[in-house]
């Protein structure tokens, strides 16, 4: 398979270095707009199969002349949110397959993903496909939602994504693991819930705290709720009474958040500085560390999972979580990759394998909900990572 990944970032890099130890892949452009970034993550693999250009993922037709001259079986999008539909749409002209970790964005009048599902007859049409939503979050616990719904529950009430970490990064106040351009986003946004009957609504910003005990030696954690994918996704495949997402935050990431939104620190637009246009929350990014780079000074492990609520197949009340728990310790050792860049890149490059063996076929728009989780799951052993089950209390659940 020949694979072009935009963005060289913290997650792109560990794409290219995951997929480098997997022999299905012929080739593999690891492109970005500081071609520098690109070159450094290409020369720490020694791999013929991949190597670095340049493109502005912000200019369509510059990510079509890429295209073109890579020629690839699919394109995985590692830039942040905000260029989804440029690359989505560079792709649907080129007719080329197209992978994402995230979906495009909302906005007061629509909803994560809209402007992507709204082209699925286009696509179909194409005969090509987008498998969204195909990171760790969006992406894996959307799997174990399917497999959950598939081969443990008749009914289904509840789905929370729960998510948290006791990663910490020494020698900094504050320094997200993630992108905080794409953190800001999600956090600051209106959290989305689904309800059986209702449909999708939106909440306030970090509401409905509650402490989660996470598995994997990281232990309770204040979660709240925060705007995400898996919640437009579950619902339009799974069948459920209700589907939120909860991301443990902390209370000093939340407050640090509220100060940046009280500053205006987290706005996208550009504002005049002495006549310098600045967006203040590519300012902000600017100056906080580049997450690729926190890995020797993180420690801890970070957790991402389905809280699954329901019926067994028995009709007995069930309640389990399936997660998976990554050690930075560990991914650093191994890889050389923090463990939260390196949770979120295996996923696309099983995504990858999964369609290079033509066991999963995405036509159209689609996200992992679409395809039997089952063979994702078997996959996990092989790229040096693991899944689990832990059963929960039942009560509140009737028959």
């Amino acid at each position: 398979m020949k694979a072009l990944v935009i963005g060289a970032g913290g997650v792109g890099s560990a794409i290219a270095n995951i997929a480098s130890r997997r022999s299905f892949i012929t080739s593999m452009v690891l492109a970005d707009r500081d071609s520098a970034r690109a070159e450094k993550s290409v020369a720490r693999l020694n791999d013929s199969r991949f190597t670095a250009s340049t493109v502005n993922a912000s200019d369509t037709s510059d990510i079509q002349r890429l295209i073109r001259e890579v020629g690839p079986d699919v394109v995985i999008n590692a830039v942040d949110p905000r260029f989804v539909m440029q690359i989505f749409t560079a792709c649907e002209n080129e007719g080329v397959n197209y992978i994402d970790m995230a979906m495009s964005l909302s906005t007061s009048q629509i909803k994560l993903g809209d402007l992507q599902f709204e082209r699925d007859d286009a696509w179909k049409a194409k005969g090509i496909g987008a498998l969204v939503g195909i990171g760790i979050e969006p992406g894996m616990s959307d799997i174990f939602a399917k497999y959950a719904s598939d081969h443990l529950f008749s009914r289904i009430d509840s789905i929370a994504v729960m998510d948290g970490s006791n990663l910490v990064v020494e020698g900094y106040d504050f320094a997200p693991s993630f992108s905080i351009w794409t953190t800001i986003e999600e956090c600051l946004n209106p959290p989305v819930i689904w309800e059986k009957g209702r449909g999708w609504y939106t909440t306030e910003p970090f509401s409905e705290l509650e402490t989660f005990d996470f598995p994997g030696g990281i232990g309770p954690v204040e979660c709240v709720n925060v705007e995400h994918e898996e919640v437009i996704l579950i619902p339009m495949k799974i069948d459920a009474g209700e589907v939120r997402f909860k991301y443990g935050l902390g209370a000093d990431f939340i407050n640090t958040l509220k100060t940046i939104h009280t500053l205006g620190l987290d706005r996208k637009d550009k504002v005049s500085v002495q006549g310098v246009e600045v967006s203040p929350r590519d300012l902000l990014a600017a100056l906080l560390p580049d997450p690729a780079t926190l890995g020797p000074h993180m420690k801890g492990s970070t957790c991402a999972g389905a809280l699954v609520k329901g019926l067994d197949k028995s009709g007995a009340p069930k309640a389990v979580y399936i997660y998976n728990v990554v050690d930075n310790e560990w991914s650093m050792r191994e890889y050389g990759d923090q463990a939260v860049v390196w949770q979120t890149g295996i996923n696309p490059v099983i995504a990858m394998e999964l369609m290079h063996n033509g066991i999963w076929k995405p036509v159209g728009v689609t996200g992992p909900e679409w395809f039997d989780a089952v063979p994702f799951l078997e996959l996990l052993p092989e790229y040096d990572s693991s899944w689990h089950i832990r059963d929960e209390a039942t009560t509140g659940i009737s028959k």
